[in-house]
């Protein structure tokens, strides 16, 4: 998993992992969600996957867009 910039500073995203068709988030909880193509939507995940690495704004995204949409 990559560490999250968190470049906000106020985001309870840790760290990400990013697949062909998905990306993994780590909250602060320790708690570890995977967010697919099949289960969140192919244009959402890759917004996910860009925000990942820009550092800002996934967790307001999640929690916005896809909270309850994660594959595991």
């Amino acid at each position: 998993m990559q560490n999250y910039k968190n470049l906000g500073g106020n985001s309870s995203v840790v760290a990400y992992s990013i697949g062909n068709d998905y990306v993994e988030v780590q909250f602060a909880t320790g708690k570890i969600y995977r967010y697919s193509y099949a289960s969140a939507g192919v244009a959402n995940v890759e917004e996910m996957k860009t925000l990942a690495i820009q550092g800002v704004g996934l967790n307001s995204y999640i929690m916005r867009y896809v909270r309850n949409a994660y594959e595991r």
